[in-house]
């Protein structure tokens, strides 16, 4: 599936790309965090050229997170979650003379989500409450990861530039597709940071709750994603 961008791409002397013959450079600061086996890596060059071509995504070039917030009476009690995906791949397609045929896909392994950190709460979250925590999300109340075992993103439109840019795209969750626009930015630190709201009922999903209702998650999650570096496919960049 092909994405679409708008009609403000870099010009020459963008702060964030600058165009040298064919190539966006992205103009950054050292990633002391990048793998040794990222293909091109701004912890080794400082800069990062992006030329025509597909690129890889996944734990080795970047990190994907789910926040989650509590909501009801007993929310006190509960825990804003930070959780994380550590098996998930994707392909990013750049046109750099030809920004129409960009375009963005993810794939999650539900069977991968683990609960990084838990904020707030009368207790810190234990490493039982982690291993139950996540029991749960893999229940049929849930995600169902017996049935199913990923969640897809495609992209269907791209605008902006770079430095701030939007996706649209289809998000696959329970077999269920419904639109969902991923908000981006580059900055100085990592090479793109973006977000998106993923309302849990909009895919059929009950969030959480406890004590009789008293406590539930709120139905409102926010993914977030860094990419910290680049992995040309067939010889990219």
């Amino acid at each position: 599936m092909r994405g679409r961008t708008g009609g403000q791409w870099p010009r020459p002397g963008h702060p964030a790309l600058l165009r040298r013959g064919a190539n966006w450079t992205y103009e950054g600061h050292a990633d002391r965090t990048a793998s040794p086996a990222t293909a091109v890596s701004a912890r080794t060059l400082g800069t990062v050229t992006l030329a025509d071509g597909t690129y890889r995504l996944g734990p080795s070039t970047g990190r994907l997170l789910i926040r989650t917030s509590r909501a009801g009476l007993g929310r006190r009690a509960g825990h804003d979650l930070t959780i994380e995906a550590t098996r998930w791949s994707g392909e990013a397609v750049v046109a750099v003379a030809d920004p129409d045929g960009s375009s963005v896909s993810v794939t999650v392994e539900t069977g991968s989500l683990e609960v990084r950190e838990g904020t707030g709460g009368l207790k810190a979250l234990t490493d039982a409450d982690r291993a139950e925590i996540k029991r749960t999300l893999e229940g049929s109340a849930l995600l169902h990861t017996a049935e199913h075992p990923t969640i897809t993103f495609r992209s269907t439109r791209i605008t902006g530039t770079p430095q701030s840019f939007e996706i649209t795209g289809e998000l696959t969750i329970k077999a269920r597709i419904h639109p969902v626009t991923v908000h981006g930015k580059s900055n100085d630190d990592r090479l793109l940071h973006g977000w998106a709201t993923v309302t849990q009922s909009t895919w059929g999903i009950k969030p959480y709750t406890a004590f009789l209702g008293a406590l539930r998650l709120a139905d409102e999650i926010r993914v977030e994603f860094d990419v910290t570096g680049l992995e040309p496919v067939d010889g990219a960049g």
